[in-house]
């Protein structure tokens, strides 16, 4: 079918997509998912900084590599803003647009509350710690509370490739830099903006910031 880009989120590798999501979408797609720069099994030098434009520019190199000429892209989270940078650089390249639980960055980036903020850059405890951590800021008590088999099954997908401290301090210092938020009536593909309305990570207002700047975006809340 037509190619569809995934781009993920922050310190997060391709594994991290549920795999009966990948499988729906790959009965109607030709799906590409990837490791951006320095997660999961996609390697960088040491040095140097990240920025969402080299991610951006990352995403359509590998395009061109693969004779992906142009595709619809589905960008999660800290992948939504790499998505934006896509759009805007290579214009050419996205067909449709899903933005799905991300921001614009920059100053017009509707903050989580301290404690959120805090317990996402706390790095104590190790791998063990990092996964608890992550698993509070992504689902719900009572999801995780009743559904113990998928918090097992995340926890075996978070661990199969996990990133370096380093990579995550260049992944967040990369995503606070940049700011879309001028150039988002710029966008002209077609674009669908969702997010969970109990996101406290993102909250929910950063995709209302984006389905109004965005021409014609369709927003979703669930």
């Amino acid at each position: 079918g037509y190619p569809l880009v995934l781009i993920m989120g922050f310190t997060a590798s391709m594994d991290w997509w549920d795999r009966e999501l990948i499988d729906a979408l790959a009965d109607k797609y030709t799906v590409l998912m990837f490791d951006n720069r320095g997660a999961g099994r996609t390697g960088t030098p040491d040095e140097g900084n990240f920025s969402i434009e080299m991610f951006a520019d990352d995403t359509a190199a590998l395009m061109d590599a693969l004779s992906i000429h142009r595709a619809h892209v589905f960008g999660f989270s800290m992948g939504g803003i790499i998505a934006q940078a896509l759009t805007l650089r290579h214009p050419e390249k996205v067909n449709k647009l899903v933005l799905g639980g991300t921001f614009c960055g920059g100053k017009e980036t509707v903050m989580a509350e301290p404690e959120v903020s805090k317990k996402l850059m706390d790095a104590s405890g190790g791998i063990e710690g990092s996964f608890s951590r992550t698993l509070e800021l992504m689902f719900p008590p009572e999801f995780i509370e009743a559904n113990p088999d998928f918090s097992e099954n995340f926890k075996k997908r978070y661990m199969a490739a996990p990133v370096s401290p380093l990579n995550s301090r260049r992944q967040l210092i990369a995503s606070m830099k940049l700011g879309t938020y001028p150039m988002l009536p710029e966008i002209k593909s077609p674009a669908l903006v969702a997010t969970g309305a109990e996101d406290i990570l993102i909250p929910p207002k950063n995709s209302r910031i984006l389905a109004e700047r965005i021409p014609g975006a369709e927003l979703v809340e669930y």
